[in-house]
């Protein structure tokens, strides 16, 4: 675990700090030295640390005044501190303050390992739980519309039994999430829950996923792979656009539903599997079997409960309490401060069609918290500014959110704000995730996955 830590550890004297660092670098750790407070606010503002080290009493500002910057700054990384001068009155407040352990010099290296060990474990074990709420929270169906009373009481009622399902629905309109609550409601609900998107997996791969492959089976069949069938065995496999399936997959789709068994690739014996398979499509099955491209027999056996989802559009009522899930859901997940929209704001997003239904309103909610600035409602100019489609002077162009699907527009707006930003802040990594209204973590966070390289952006600037 601790092979990949990178550790701060501050001290006024040089001696300490080479000797601490040393004994880090030996024990697996990566490490970066500072010789006071000032030093080592400046080294926080250019990288992310895993934990921080760090004396209490020093020249200038000492451990405890630390602490405090730290905070203000909204910084979550686990501290411990250490002094040849403690106190309890010294402990207690540091504490207080947030750190996690507090021990006195001299120090053994072997105590020291054995804190420093334990404060990383915590701190990712709270990393994992927060990740898990974000998952918790993702799926979590919401809505007050009477179309979506009239779908969920179907749920309720096909549930309960073996029945196959078979959901259908634009893009975006929470099909999985169906799938899942369905699962969820179902006898099968302590067992697996696996999902297979058809329309994401290249043809002469799909077989393999489903139903694992043996040692040497196929080029690149380095080991023996078990199939989302086996881990689905005794739960429940959703089928994501199955239109898209091959059809000779389609055929030997339909023999492991009526036979109950699979075979691996490149195996040589028939695996009994228990699975409930729900399928989920866009497309019009009933079109393609007519046209061919669809088998009639496949049809018959995975379109026994058909259920339609709504578009947004067609449950307008569901907008705005869609709006204030996702407005709470990404606020915590990021660390933000929770937001409201005003009532000019709501009624915008009421106005808009929503041609990406659910999955691109929550990308527009994390948009317009980004766009906004300041604690008050948000404001109907920023929603204009965030939905081009409803014109006006403040419609961004192309060169801000690109063009292509919406995933790659909002990243390419996320990337020119952030970077804009930090220009206009001269690289100044705080103020610029004040003036974002974000944490710094969270700021590092997302430079990291648009892919902004800090130090070129500021070598292109100089």
């Amino acid at each position: 675990m601790s092979a990949k830590a990178h550790l701060l550890i501050i001290d006024d004297d040089p001696n300490t700090l080479a000797s601490l660092a040393r004994a880090f670098r030996l024990a697996g750790f990566e490490t970066t030295v500072a010789e006071s407070a000032a030093r080592a606010l400046t080294l926080i503002e250019q990288r992310r640390f895993d934990l921080i080290l760090s004396d209490v009493v020093m020249p200038g500002k000492d451990g405890l005044a630390l602490l405090e910057d730290l905070n203000a700054l909204g910084l979550n990384t686990p501290v411990v501190m250490i002094s040849g001068q403690a106190t309890v009155e010294m402990a207690v407040r540091a504490t207080r303050l947030g750190a996690v352990d507090f021990l006195e010099k001299p120090l053994s290296t072997e105590k020291l390992l054995v804190t420093v060990e334990n404060a990383l474990r915590i701190s990712r074990l709270e990393q994992e739980n927060r990740q898990l709420r974000e998952r918790v929270g993702r799926h979590e169906l919401v809505w007050t519309s009477p179309v979506m009373n009239q779908v969920m009481a179907q749920v309720e009622r096909v549930a309960t039994g073996e029945t196959r399902v078979a959901i259908l629905g634009e893009s975006g309109t929470g099909k999985e999430l169906i799938a899942r609550t369905i699962h969820e409601k179902s006898p099968r609900h302590a067992r697996p829950f696996v999902t297979l998107n058809c329309a994401a997996v290249p043809a002469e791969l799909i077989e393999s996923e489903l139903f694992g492959h043996e040692k040497g089976s196929f080029t690149g069949a380095a080991g023996r792979r078990v199939g989302k069938f086996e881990q689905a065995d005794g739960g429940t496999l959703f089928l994501d656009e199955i239109g898209d399936m091959p059809l000779a997959m389609q055929a030997k789709l339909l023999r492991v539903l009526e036979e109950g068994e699979i075979e691996r690739v490149g195996g040589d014996r028939p695996i009994p599997v228990d699975v409930r398979v729900v399928v989920a499509t866009h497309q019009d099955l009933e079109r393609m079997v007519r046209q061919g491209t669809f088998r009639q027999d496949l049809f018959h056996r995975i379109y026994v409960f058909p259920l339609r989802l709504p578009p947004l559009r067609e449950r307008p009522g569901d907008i705005l309490a869609l709006a204030d899930h996702f407005l709470r859901q990404i606020a915590e997940q990021n660390g933000w401060k929770p937001r409201s929209l005003s009532a000019e704001a709501t009624a915008q997003l009421q106005r808009y069609d929503w041609p990406g239904n659910i999955r691109e309103l929550r990308n527009v909610i994390e948009r317009l918290l980004l766009l906004s600035t300041g604690e008050g409602e948000i404001c109907a100019e920023v929603v204009r500014a965030a939905l081009p489609a409803l014109g006006g002077a403040g419609e961004p162009s192309v060169a801000v959110f690109g063009t292509g699907p919406l995933a790659g527009r909002v990243e390419s707006f996320e990337r020119s704000a952030i970077e804009s930003e930090l220009k206009r802040q001269n690289f100044h990594i705080t103020n610029t995730a004040r003036a974002l209204g974000l944490e710094r973590s969270h700021l590092y966070k997302k430079c990291q996955q648009l892919g902004i390289d800090l130090d070129a952006l500021r070598r292109g600037e100089s």
